[in-house]
C-alpha cells in the first residue's frame, strides 16, 4: 500500500480559506507511480458517515460534491507525489476530519490518518 500523510487543516473563519495537502510515498510507488492513481479527498464529521468531497483521476478529470462545487478545486502534482484540496469560502458545514484516499481503478490503496478543519467564528 502508499503512505499517505495529510496537511494544512486548522481553525479557520466562515469565508476564509484552507489548503491541505497530501503527500504520498511508499516503496510500491516505485512499480506504481503516483500518476496512475485516482486521488481523493473524504471528510466526515462527529455524527455523520464519511463522505466524498472531490476526486481527481489519473488523467486529470475531476469531480466534486454538490455542497463544495465553485467553492473547493481538487489538483495534484504528479513529480511532488502529492495532492491538493484548495479550499475557498469555507462555511461551518465544511467542519470535518478530511482524509486524503488512493486508489488503483476501484481498489483502495491507501489511507491518510485525517487532519481536523474546523470553520468557526
Amino acid at each position: 500500500q502508499v503512505q499517505l500523510v495529510e496537511s494544512g487543516g486548522g481553525l479557520v473563519q466562515p469565508g476564509g480559506s484552507l489548503r491541505l495537502s497530501c503527500a504520498t510515498s511508499g516503496a510500491i510507488l516505485s512499480l506504481s507511480p503516483f500518476r496512475i492513481y485516482n486521488m481523493a479527498w473524504y471528510r466526515q464529521a462527529p455524527g455523520k458517515q464519511r463522505e466524498l468531497v472531490a476526486g481527481i483521476s489519473k488523467s486529470g478529470s475531476t469531480t466534486y460534491v454538490e455542497s463544495v462545487r465553485g467553492r473547493f478545486t481538487i489538483s495534484k502534482d504528479n513529480d511532488e507525489n502529492t495532492v491538493f484540496l484548495q479550499m475557498d469560502s469555507l462555511k461551518p458545514e465544511d467542519t470535518a476530519v478530511y482524509y486524503c484516499n488512493a486508489k488503483l481503478g476501484s481498489h483502495d490503496e491507501g489511507w491518510g490518518q485525517g487532519t481536523q478543519v474546523t470553520v468557526s467564528s
